[in-house]
């Protein structure tokens, strides 16, 4: 069983949250290998589609390094590869991940939950990247996924000041999909991945490899790359099963093959 985070799987939805309450759901060294693990394991499962990451308790999602032990450690760290929670420096994975933001999202736990596809944020989140405040910058992607996410002075704004943005602002920008109240959130993620699998799972991931990769093209040139996860769907069982279902009138059975 993980330590640092609990794993529940439902169906085709994968749903993980960062257990370190008492420290914020701060992540160190142990716990983002651990979270690489699941991570790795979500990618490689076929029967997983979606994923939600969420963090315990209701004050943060995550408030980023943990400092204290990074302190303790004298700087000699075990850096993960994959990144803050096996994610922020993890590209291999073509499958949606949703950020249920439960509280403060500061530092790596922003860059964390910017590595996700969506964020769906309870009323009383806050996101940062605070690091230049201590001497540091957000290199966990943070530096470069806002800029892609909103517009660039918006993001300047915030990587140059870090200054702290609500869950309303946050939406006003365009980098949360959602905001709820905070006993809502998780249903409300939920019903955003219900919606992601009631369409054909090698579908979507096309969809996502594609607008990433197409990001820095040309539109010609991006409409004309070959993206592997659409390969994937061309020849898969449900590019049939979509029409077949449309034309006989029944809702699709999607088995991700």
């Amino acid at each position: 069983m993980p330590e640092f985070c609990k794993v529940e799987r439902d169906g085709h939805l994968l749903v993980v949250t960062l257990n370190r309450p008492d420290v914020m759901n701060a992540l160190h060294p142990p716990a983002n290998f651990e979270l690489e693990k699941v991570f790795d394991d979500f990618v490689a499962d076929p029967d997983l589609w979606v994923a939600i990451l969420t963090g315990a308790g209701d004050r943060a999602f995550s408030a980023g390094n943990d400092l204290k032990f990074t302190a303790k450690a004298g700087g000699k760290l075990d850096i993960n590869p994959k990144g803050f929670a096996g994610i922020t420096a993890r590209f291999d994975n073509p499958k949606p991940l949703i950020a249920a933001v439960n509280g403060v999202a500061m530092g790596g736990g922003f860059e964390i939950a910017l590595a996700c596809d969506l964020i769906v944020a309870s009323e009383n989140a806050v996101f940062a990247l605070p690091e230049p405040r201590v001497g540091l910058a957000a290199l966990a992607g943070g530096m470069h996924r806002l800029p892609r996410a909103i517009p660039l002075k918006h993001a300047m704004g915030m990587l140059l000041t870090g200054r702290r943005v609500s869950a309303r602002e946050g939406e006003r920008l365009g980098f949360v999909n959602e905001v709820v109240p905070q006993a809502e959130l998780m249903a409300a993620a939920k019903r955003w991945a219900a919606q992601i699998l009631e369409c054909a799972p090698l579908s979507v991931r096309a969809s996502k490899q594609s607008a990433y990769d197409g990001l820095d093209r040309p539109v010609e040139e991006a409409m004309r790359a070959r993206y592997e996860q659409v390969v994937a769907m061309v020849k898969s069982e449900d590019f049939l099963e979509g029409p077949r279902a449309f034309a006989e009138k029944r809702p699709p059975r999607w088995t991700g093959r």
